[in-house]
């Protein structure tokens, strides 16, 4: 006959995820795996940010589609780029956002991640954030992370204050990204990626895409992606 000491055994269960927890990327993800599908969260400079899972539509449902639409058009016609919806980044030990868009060049043409069980690691060469309710996270403790580890743009679409900042990375840290006198921006890392920032603002994805027509036209991007080509 089995013998027992008579003790009750130890049952260990995982802790959930609260808003504000301070734990490592290990603790973090262990525990982000034991939630229900529905959670989202991110772990900031080794803080827990949890969001409710429902959106709103003018707050972030269309600002986030028309930003998909305009990367979505540069990587169909920019071979060796990928972008990403609301992916998880393993950027550092303190740091796993879910940024809402991410450009990236292909690890194997040159970029700087690299993907590990299918989640990124490292920095993306571009990302960006749909900001009405976070906007002291992102242009905070999340900019801060960026920055430090290498993220090369960083795009906030302020959606309640009806502003679009776009940094980019010089000497280690973000400066403006600032339009040209045509009232363009053009990305220093992914040559062709055009923006008119203010029909984008006005809604009007006509003149935003032609403007990125326009991008995709100019020689910049045949070199960019003859580059990219050549990689592997």
């Amino acid at each position: 006959m089995l013998q027992t000491t008579g003790r009750p055994s130890l049952q260990f269960t995982v802790p959930p995820l609260e808003n504000g927890d301070r734990l490592s990327r290990d603790e973090f993800e262990l525990r982000y795996a034991a939630m229900p599908t529905s959670c989202k969260a991110q772990l900031i400079e080794g803080r827990v940010y949890m969001s409710a899972a429902a959106l709103r539509l003018n707050s972030h449902g269309r600002p986030h589609g028309r930003l998909m639409t305009w990367l979505g058009c540069y990587e169909a016609a920019t071979i060796g780029t990928i972008v990403g919806d609301a992916i998880t980044v393993r950027l550092d030990l303190g740091n796993e956002p879910q940024p809402d868009l991410a450009l990236l060049i292909d690890p194997v043409c040159g970029g700087q991640t690299q993907l590990t069980n299918d989640y990124v690691e490292g920095a993306p060469e571009f990302l960006a954030e749909i900001s009405a309710s976070t906007i002291s996270i992102d242009l905070g403790d999340k900019k801060a992370a960026y920055e430090r580890n290498g993220v090369k743009e960083y795009l906030v679409w302020r959606v309640l204050d009806q502003q679009i900042d776009w940094f980019w990375l010089q000497n280690r840290q973000y400066v403006d990204l600032l339009s040209d006198d045509d009232g363009i921006t053009r990305s220093r890392i992914f040559p062709g990626l055009w923006l008119d920032r203010t029909a984008l603002l006005n809604g009007d994805m006509q003149k935003v895409l032609s403007v990125l027509q326009l991008g995709i036209s100019s020689k910049e991007h045949d070199k960019f992606v003859v580059k990219l080509g050549s990689v592997n």
